[in-house]
């Protein structure tokens, strides 16, 4: 059952581990730890919800642990030089939008875990009902959280964007 759900919902795993994790190496040890506790969970898994739903619950609660001990442990700061060295050969362009989705990244990693998991599936392409069934939450409370995180994104985006500005 492992091996099926893996292959069917990999990429999608990969994507919500790049949202809980920045660092890339950090990603792939997240993502070991996701298919790891995937794996030991099928053993638990009685078939009361579809494997899509428990395989998102399973990575989301992981993701969640993720970033609440890395909160505890996290001190990170890049020097100039570094951010330097990694912009080489990338055109005007994509720095733009590079800065703009790690702006809107940044953003989601410092929402609740309740919040980053919805915002995160709805990212996903996930209907309320979906999300409903991971996080225990009404469709109706999922869908006014989705409306809210994302107001509450635009805001602090735009807060940002202003106070960058010279």
């Amino acid at each position: 059952m492992y091996a099926e759900a893996s292959s069917l919902h990999g990429p999608a795993i990969g994507r919500l581990a790049r949202g809980y994790e920045s660092d890339p190496d950090k990603q792939k040890d997240l993502l070991q730890e996701i298919h790891i506790e995937l794996w030991k969970s099928f053993g638990a898994f009685d078939g009361r919800c579809s494997v899509r739903t428990w395989v998102y619950r399973v990575a989301h609660n992981v993701g969640a642990s993720h970033v609440v001990r890395s909160r505890r442990l996290r001190s990170q700061l890049t020097d100039l030089e570094e951010l330097e060295g990694e912009m080489i050969g990338i055109d005007e362009l994509q720095v733009d939008r590079q800065l703009v989705a790690a702006r809107i990244f940044d953003l989601i990693y410092r929402l609740k875990p309740l919040d980053r998991q919805i915002i995160m599936l709805y990212l996903e392409g996930e209907a309320a009902e979906p999300i409903a069934e991971v996080t225990g939450l009404s469709a109706a409370n999922v869908g006014t959280k989705i409306h809210r995180i994302k107001k509450a994104l635009k805001q602090r985006y735009m807060e940002g964007a202003a106070n960058a500005r010279p």
